[in-house]
């Protein structure tokens, strides 16, 4: 059964940013002419307050002819499957947080293979960018994010039992490149 929305996400609507990041001052709805569109905008300050979407990065481990999961211990996806990824930091590139990602949640040391695609939705305040990997080090383990970690052939991936739609249509994807 394919997951049907993302839990707990970031709502996408900016009606809860009431105040300037810069001066504090109240923001309010203005409609910006060189952009054709309505942002939040400091009525003090002038600051334009851009409402964007986190980036993050994520990693497919490949060992053989096995992927590696694990099975999420926070919120959101607690108790669901999910390749290791996360938010990229600011000052680190893409690539990196997805290797750095893949190590905090289960201790193997992959080498990016390549981009496996892109997926965002209109309803959800993330950009997932996701890589092909292969294992070159490390032993698996659980983490503090982590409450299982298995390598599944893939046959065997639990699609019943996935954290995100996201996970879903990236394992699909990567199966049909496997092909």
């Amino acid at each position: 059964m394919r997951p049907t929305c993302h839990p707990n996400q970031p709502a996408t609507d900016s009606s809860w940013v009431k105040h300037c990041p810069r001066c504090g001052g109240r923001l309010e709805d203005r409609f910006i002419e060189f952009e054709q569109r309505i942002r939040k905008v400091c009525s003090d300050c002038g600051y334009i307050y851009y409402f964007n979407p986190k980036v993050v990065a994520a990693a497919v481990p490949r060992q053989e002819n096995r992927i590696w999961l694990l099975r999420r211990s926070i919120e959101p996806g607690l108790g669901k499957w999910t390749f290791p990824g996360g938010y990229v930091d600011l000052g680190e590139r893409v690539p990196d947080a997805a290797i750095r990602e893949t190590r905090e949640e289960t201790m193997l040391d992959v080498r990016l293979d390549g981009l496996l695609n892109v997926y965002s939705y209109f309803n959800v305040a993330v950009v997932l960018v996701v890589y092909r990997a292969t294992v070159i080090g490390g032993v698996a383990g659980i983490t503090p994010e982590s409450q299982e970690i298995r390598a599944f052939e893939l046959s065997e991936i639990p699609w019943n039992d996935l954290a995100f739609p996201s996970i879903y249509e990236a394992l699909t994807d990567y199966i049909q490149a496997s092909k």
